[in-house]
């Protein structure tokens, strides 16, 4: 163990965050913004989440690489994520540079592989490659800690699911020690774990990679023509059949200040839904994604901006929130707002009315307006006396809606 943690303590660890995708499932959130750039909790970004990640576990070499749609992330990046002068300590935004050729990234992988030569730049001992666009909190240095222990090549994340739920993810075959005999894509038949019937492991999208293993299976998977160019289609199989690859059981991770009932919480929040529901947990009594975990905290980019602010107590004039989250520079003018999150800057005007929504930054309700299970993007201008989630058919009509009859009112919407 000794020897353990100073291989750990001295060795080189570069951190890769993958945030280049289109998260077309998200549309229209994502027509002018990549997916990790989407707001959150009314005051955060989705990559804020991976960044607090390994920020808060001491690793401060991180490159982010983006590429669709960036320029929303590339502020927020630039705004809210810089350290002190420090020397080796950095987060930098990588755009995809066509290094290769003049293609755009085709994969996680070939994001990875038209990347190296930050790879050979850095020279680690031990590589970190993460999504930027899941929900959790993880300690990566027990990850870390894991993946020298084993003496892995490559270690993946994974989360214990019910096998119902697996046939949605990727699936992870393992055997008594966690080492991968295979992997398979959303699976109609999932291999349970080992002594565990009735449970799968779902891939999370995370790796710890050795540097020279991976190297090598990036540029002989760049060869093949055939390949989608992916890490859990074609890259991880392949590193199977001829390296060291083991599984870490993200339920075993142990995050300073969180509950047993909180530990182990992961989101992927692939659609609208997945997307509405992970921001409505966040305002229950309990939510297992913890906001308020000083131990834990969610960085992301400090507005100078006043307190929310509710005026008006008047009779039925009443600016009030309740089972909501309300970011700074909001004003609750004389309005209502139940099971709501509102982002930075937001004004309800009086009598209005809003329930189970999003408001993005920004946005301003006019007076008398009614909104119930709505999406707002940043920027919009409600009219007074405006009705939207109580007429699904005139809805459709004006704005996009999930099948689950959440409407989406897209940036840029003028009424």
């Amino acid at each position: 163990m000794r020897d353990l943690l100073i291989k750990r303590t001295t060795a080189k660890i570069l951190s890769v965050v993958l945030a280049g995708g289109v998260g077309s499932r998200l549309f229209p959130l994502t027509a002018d913004r990549a997916k990790p750039a989407v707001p959150i909790g009314g005051r955060y970004r989705l990559i804020d989440v991976v960044l607090s990640n390994f920020v808060n576990s001491g690793l401060y070499k991180i490159k982010v690489l983006t590429q669709y749609k960036s320029d929303s992330l590339n502020k927020h990046l630039s705004r809210g994520w810089h350290f002190p002068f420090t020397i080796g300590q950095y987060i930098e935004a990588v755009p995809a540079q066509q290094r290769v050729d003049k293609s755009w990234f085709k994969g996680s992988a070939d994001a990875i592989y038209q990347s190296m030569n930050i790879i050979v730049d850095e020279r680690p001992d031990i590589m970190c490659i993460f999504g930027g666009d899941h929900i959790y909190t993880m300690d990566i240095r027990q990850m870390i800690d894991f993946h020298l222990m084993a003496g892995a090549d490559l270690t993946i994340a994974a989360i214990p699911v019910p096998v119902e739920e697996a046939r949605s993810f990727g699936v992870i075959e393992v055997d008594t020690n966690w080492r991968v005999l295979g992997f398979q894509e959303k699976p109609k038949e999932p291999k349970e774990i080992p002594g565990r019937p009735g449970w799968a492991l779902a891939s999370m999208g995370n790796y710890v990679f050795d540097p020279l293993p991976l190297v090598s299976e990036l540029s002989r998977d760049a060869e093949n023509p055939t390949s989608s160019h992916d890490f859990g289609k074609d890259v991880i199989p392949k590193m199977v059949e001829s390296y060291r690859v083991f599984v870490y059981d993200f339920s075993s991770n142990i995050v300073p200040g969180e509950t047993e009932r909180e530990k182990g919480y992961w989101r992927d929040v692939g659609n609208l839904q997945s997307y509405f529901d992970a921001n409505m947990e966040l305002i229950s009594v309990s939510p297992t994604f913890n906001l308020y975990n000083r131990h834990w905290p969610i960085h992301t980019y400090n507005q100078p901006l006043p307190p929310a602010k509710f005026v008006f107590a008047d009779g039925p004039r009443v600016g009030v929130a309740t089972n909501s989250l309300v970011s700074e520079g909001c004003i609750i003018s004389g309005g209502r707002i139940d099971r709501s999150i509102l982002g930075t800057c937001v004004r309800i005007n009086s009598y209005s009315q809003i329930e189970d929504s999003i408001l993005f930054e920004n946005v301003e309700v006019g007076r008398n307006a009614r909104l119930r299970r709505c999406i707002v993007d940043k920027n919009i201008q409600i009219p007074a006396n405006e009705e939207i989630g109580y007429d699904v058919y005139r809805d459709r009509q004006r704005f996009f809606v999930t099948d689950e009859d959440i409407v989406v009112i897209p940036k840029g919407y003028v009424f």
